[in-house]
Formats: C-alpha cells, sequence, structure tokens
C-alpha cells in the first residue's frame, strides 16, 4: 500500500468534512433561543443506549425497521475495519495488534465482519425495493438516497473482493494453489474461490481495488453526510440525548409575554433565529423516512400539512440562506423591513399547513430520531396570533368567549353546575371534605350530550363513596384551546388565575373525564404553581372496580370499537384503564381497530381544530377515523363506538350523523359502566 496516498486521502477527506462540519455548526447556532438539555443525564444516556444504540422504534415499520437495524449494527461492527484498512495504508500487516486472522480475538471480529457485511448487503437490498420498487410514497424518493445505498453496497462488495484478494495472495505466496479459505470467514473465502482461478495480475488488481475502493468510499461518504438526510448518522447521537424528558403533552411557556410586548420582542416564532439550537438539530436529524406523515391524520386525509416536509422545508431554508443566517441579515430592500424578508410564513411555511395540525403527537411517537413537531408548530403559531393578529377567523369565537365568558361556548360563566341539577353535588365555596375536586371542564358544563356523561360520572362516584365536589361557576376554561391556537398570553392568564383559586382551595387531588383538561392540569400547570395529583375518570373509575366499590354486574349486550383520545393515549399512556373498564362490564365484546392505543388515529378536535372549520382535504378526519373504528364492527344496533373524550365524542357523534350511521351507538366509558351497576 502507499502511504502517501493513504495521507493524501485523509488529510483531503477529513479537511473537507471538518470545514462542512464547522459551516453546520455555525448554522445551528444562529437560532438564538435557548435550550437546555443537560438535566437529568442518566435518563438522557438511557435514552441514547435504548433508542439510538437499541434502535427501540425500528421495528414499528417491520420490514424497513428491521433492514435499518441490519445496516446500523453493520455499520457499528464494520467501523473498526476501516480504521484497520487505512492503518493497513502504513503497515501492510495492521490488525491493532489483538485482530490478527491467527487470534481468537481476531477470529471472533472476522466473522462478525464477514456476516454483517453480507447482512448489510441484504439490508440495502431492502430499501433498494422500497424505494425502486415499491416507490412508497412515505419516502423522498430522490438520487441522493440510491446514491448513499449504491455506496454503501460498493463498500460491501468492495470488502469481500478485498478479503477473497487477501486469501488467494496467502496461497501463492505458500506457493499452493486456491486460496487459503477459512471457515470463520464463509463468504469472504467463498469470493476467494471464485478468484482463485485469476492471473496474478487480475488477482493484485482487485485486491487492491477492493482495498482502495472501501477505504475511499467511507471517507467520501462521510462529506456526503452534510448535505443530505444521512446527516442524521452523525446528529442523532445528540438529538436523542437532548430530546425533550419532560411530559409529552407540555408545551413550553412562553417566557415574560408583557415584557415582550413593552420592548417590542418578537412573540414566538417569526424567523428562524426565533427557533433553539436544538431545534436546528431536529432538522438535521431528519432521516426523510416519512414515518411521521405516514401518519399524520392531516396528511392521510389530503391536507397541506406534512410533517415531514415542514422539517425538511425548514432545514432546505436555512441550507440554501446559509451564508446570509451565519453573515447575520444585510440591509432590507427599499420598501421591505428586516423582520419581513426573514419571517417563515407564508413563503416558507405555508399558513394552511401550520392550521392543519391536531397537535395529536402521531408524528412524534413514529419518529425514531426524536424530532419534535407540535412545539415547532405552536411556536409559530404564537407568532402569527398575538404578533400579526393572523389566524382563522373561526378562532376569534372561541378565544372571544374564553377572554369574556371563561369558556369557548359563549355561555354565561353561571351556567356551569346546570348539569348537576338534582344529583346533590356540592359546590368547594361550601366547604366540604373532599376526596377528589371534579373539573368538570366547558364541554361537559355546557355542550348537552357530554353534560351526559358528567352526569354518569357524579352518580358512579356517588355509588363508590368517592367524596367531591365542583367549583361550579368559579371554574373556568383550563386554557387548552388557547394555548394550542396560539394564544399564549390568554392562557397564561387562565393558568394563574385557575391556580390561584385551586390553591386557595388547598386542592390535592383532581378528577377530570376530559383529556385535554387532564394534560393540561397534570403537564403544564406546575409551570405556574399548580402540582396536583390528577386522574382521568378511566383511571379513577377502573381503580373502584379494582378495589370492588363499583361492581358492574347487569349484563350490556354490545360489540364495541374503542377510540384512543390523543391527549389520554399518545400524550399520557393511559391505554389499559378504559380497556379494563369495558372489559369488566358483562356482555361486553370488545374490538380494537388496527389503528389503536399509540397508533390511534386522531378524531381531528384537538390543536383547537374542535372550533374551526378543517383545512381543504380530500376527506374529513373525524369520517375517516369513523371508518376505522366501523370497520371493525359487525354492523347493526349493538355495535357501539365508545370514547372517554367529549371531544372525541362530538366528532364522532357529527361523523356517525354525517354518514348516516345513526344505528351505531355512541357512548362514553363512564355511560357504559352506568348502564351495568346493580339496580340501573
Amino acid at each position: 500500500m502507499s502511504p502517501v496516498a493513504m495521507t493524501l486521502l485523509l488529510v483531503v477527506t477529513l479537511a473537507a468534512f471538518a470545514y462542512s462540519a464547522s459551516k453546520r455548526w455555525a448554522l445551528m447556532m444562529t437560532a438564538k433561543t435557548p435550550a437546555n438539555r443537560a438535566d437529568r443525564l442518566g435518563d438522557r444516556v438511557k435514552a441514547v443506549l435504548v433508542y439510538m444504540f437499541g434502535q427501540k422504534r425500528m421495528p414499528r415499520y417491520a420490514a424497513a425497521g428491521w433492514a435499518h437495524i441490519i445496516v446500523f449494527f453493520g455499520f457499528m461492527v464494520l467501523l473498526l475495519n476501516s480504521l484497520i484498512l487505512w492503518g493497513r495504508g502504513y503497515v501492510l500487516g495492521f490488525n491493532f495488534w489483538v485482530f490478527g486472522e491467527d487470534q481468537p480475538l481476531g477470529m471472533a471480529y472476522a466473522f462478525l465482519r464477514d456476516i454483517f457485511t453480507l447482512l448489510v448487503i441484504l439490508g440495502v437490498l431492502v430499501f433498494y425495493w422500497n424505494r425502486l420498487v415499491l416507490r412508497l410514497k412515505r419516502l423522498t424518493l430522490n438520487v441522493e438516497g440510491v446514491l448513499i445505498l449504491t455506496i454503501i453496497f460498493v463498500m460491501m462488495i468492495s470488502d469481500f473482493v478485498y478479503e477473497g484478494g487477501l486469501m488467494v495472495r496467502a496461497a501463492r505466496a505458500a506457493g499452493e494453489t486456491g486460496a487459503h479459505t477459512h471457515a470463520f470467514m464463509p463468504f469472504s473465502s467463498m469470493f476467494g474461490v471464485a478468484m482463485s482461478g485469476l492471473s496474478d495480475g487480475a488477482v493484485n488488481f482487485l485486491w487492491h481495488a477492493g482495498y482502495w475502493t472501501h477505504s475511499a468510499l467511507v471517507l467520501i461518504f462521510l462529506n456526503l453526510l452534510p448535505y443530505g438526510k444521512h446527516f442524521h448518522i452523525i446528529t442523532v447521537l445528540p438529538n436523542v440525548f437532548a430530546r425533550d424528558l419532560t411530559p409529552r403533552g407540555r408545551i413550553r411557556p412562553l417566557e415574560d409575554i408583557e415584557g415582550r410586548l413593552e420592548r417590542e420582542e418578537t412573540l414566538g416564532v417569526k424567523a428562524v433565529e426565533d427557533l433553539s439550537w436544538k431545534d436546528v438539530l431536529d432538522f438535521y436529524t431528519c432521516t426523510e423516512c416519512g414515518r411521521c406523515t405516514d401518519q399524520c391524520p392531516a396528511a392521510r386525509t389530503g391536507k397541506q400539512l406534512s410533517p415531514k416536509h415542514f422539517t425538511i422545508g425548514l432545514r432546505d431554508y436555512m441550507y440554501e440562506n446559509q451564508a446570509t443566517l451565519i453573515a447575520g441579515p444585510a440591509p432590507a430592500a427599499e420598501g421591505e423591513s428586516a423582520d419581513e424578508k426573514f419571517m417563515l410564513v407564508p413563503e416558507t411555511v405555508k399558513p394552511e399547513v401550520l392550521w392543519a395540525c391536531t397537535t395529536c403527537g402521531a408524528c412524534e411517537e413514529e419518529c425514531p430520531v426524536f424530532i419534535s413537531y407540535i412545539d415547532k408548530i405552536i411556536g409559530v403559531r404564537q407568532n402569527l396570533v398575538m404578533e400579526q393578529g393572523t389566524f382563522p377567523e373561526q378562532l376569534q369565537t372561541m378565544l372571544q368567549g374564553i377572554e369574556t365568558v371563561g369558556n369557548p361556548y359563549s355561555y354565561p360563566n353561571d351556567q356551569r353546575a346546570d348539569w348537576a341539577e338534582g344529583l346533590d353535588v356540592p359546590l368547594m365555596s361550601d366547604g366540604p371534605e373532599i376526596d377528589y375536586l371534579y373539573w368538570v371542564g366547558c364541554a361537559a358544563s355546557f355542550d348537552d350530550r357530554s353534560r351526559k356523561v358528567a352526569k354518569a360520572l357524579a352518580k358512579l362516584l356517588k355509588m363508590a363513596g368517592v367524596k367531591f365536589a365542583i367549583l361550579g361557576p368559579e371554574e373556568t376554561c383550563n386554557g387548552d384551546p388557547a394555548r394550542r391556537a396560539g394564544n399564549e398570553y390568554l392562557f397564561q392568564m387562565l393558568a394563574t388565575q385557575n391556580v390561584e383559586l385551586l390553591n386557595g382551595y388547598n386542592i390535592k387531588r383532581i378528577v377530570t373525564a376530559c383529556p385535554h383538561c387532564y394534560n393540561t392540569l397534570k403537564n403544564e400547570y406546575p409551570d405556574f404553581g399548580g402540582k396536583f395529583e390528577v386522574v382521568h375518570h378511566s383511571e379513577l373509575l377502573a381503580q373502584l372496580i379494582r378495589d370492588g366499590k363499583l361492581k358492574p354486574k347487569k349484563s350490556v349486550s354490545a360489540t364495541l370499537a374503542f377510540h384512543d383520545a390523543c391527549y389520554l393515549g399518545r400524550h399520557n399512556d393511559v391505554y389499559d384503564a378504559p380497556r379494563e373498564i369495558l372489559r369488566a362490564i358483562p356482555g361486553v365484546q370488545l374490538r380494537e381497530p388496527e389503528a389503536a392505543r399509540d397508533r390511534g388515529m386522531c378524531c381531528g378536535a384537538g390543536g383547537a381544530q374542535m372550533w374551526k372549520e378543517e383545512e381543504a382535504g380530500d376527506s374529513r378526519i373525524n369520517h375517516a377515523r369513523m371508518q376505522q373504528l366501523l370497520d371493525v364492527l359487525p354492523g347493526g344496533n349493538s355495535c357501539t363506538i365508545a370514547t372517554a373524550c367529549p371531544f372525541c365524542k362530538t366528532m364522532l357523534s357529527d361523523a356517525l350523523a354525517d354518514k348516516d350511521h345513526e344505528e351505531v351507538g355512541q357512548l362514553d366509558i363512564a355511560e357504559l359502566l352506568l348502564k351495568s351497576m346493580e339496580g340501573e
């Protein structure tokens, strides 16, 4: 081999990579919003071990996932081989002193290398099949993907050619014909046997070609990484390490809104500089696998939102404007403000994309490298709503109702306790001793269909001997729709007001039947001093059944499909409690749709969608979800869709009515349980 050639190869390629990497680092640092990711180091290291090295999320797409796992571990094994080959550019027999093929450790490594070289080839063939034959819609089908696969494929073949040539050369140096094959290198030996009939010149040529092809392609591959989706090979470790460890349903508070208003500072995300370095690292780490978009309810129903394209669109915008962003904004053209020149909306991000998001979390649940999407979308919404005053007109009514009367329905707030008439439900203002505060929520207070759920839950709690009370007219909206719509200022006003009220009553435990209230009270109110034990009604009812305080005995003849609410399931991991209740009811046959639990499809109400018309698409989200549930039901009057969220209840009831499926029942788990209770 040639030390001069190897030195030149290493110096040129590593210097080129260092230059590219430094530019990407500088670009990432143009994002000015701070992000602390140095807390809970033990949990962060564990996440890297489980999700990066353990590849935990990859098998969710079986074929592609296992192929990726094979290639990932193949690269881990073969990295040592690359180091050895570079060393052999200086010392022909270099093997790190312990990996010689006549040494036990060397033989073991040679076996692993041989097996994984073949496995990587098989994995690459799976990827070729997905891209060139199946042409999966979720993938970015471009030249880059095929080029990278081809580089990997050629590298693996070159390894076999190099090792096969080495075996033939060793045999001929010993005066033998054939090749020195090894049982612990079965596939390399096959190449050696195939090459044994060639002339010395041909063998030497192939041996050198295999060596230099691998040695050079690894370094060429390294230099391609910062310019495409395979940059994730480098960025995935820091991205998984730096992932948000706070509750998944939480939106980080926008700090000092009043101060920013006074100082005329940016609210939310207007330009890329308003992002954090972690947001940009997300862009770098996107693998363009399309799993996020494949599971997104907006994308699945033909809306303009694609989480994948949202992410790579922002990434490509930063790449295209890298020099300008690193240098700092140049003076704006005449008649154009500097702010307008670099605003993300509408040139880079279309408003229709932002307002189609239901914040269901399906994209984040699916992403194998822990890219976040909701926080970025909410950040841009915040700027549109609070600074620019541009948002869907239908949201104005909801926001006005919350601001003026404390609820998005715009009903007088003194009607909040009307649903409980005749049930002898005490108010907190009466000073009762309680086990739980029942946070009723706006839907169950004002919506006729949801009021039935509130009544059912109150009756069940009384049957179980649970002492509870409600706030009545003192309760106001928790702020979830305002926050998800981008009006962080209104949300923080509500949160501060509600926390002050709850702390004034010394509330310790809260039960609610609304997953949105549940998520806000549990995961977001602690940021404002409200630290309570919050349970969803499904959790409490399941516990009461386990404790024998509720004993469902009467048969309820029904075939059920249960719909997982996003803010109960994906955002808070409550999947088993509702099913435990349904299975405890005699006569109930529970059937699971294919899209269930953490892959359950959104009803379409989250992210303030409940209060606006859907963005244009091929179909409505609630219609698509309803059909998924109906597909597992046999049909007839005994079929019921069970829910555990008032918004889901409304969306699915509307879908059933829209499609003339009035024969299908639609009940909350509390209503079903009440039907089965003794004496009911």
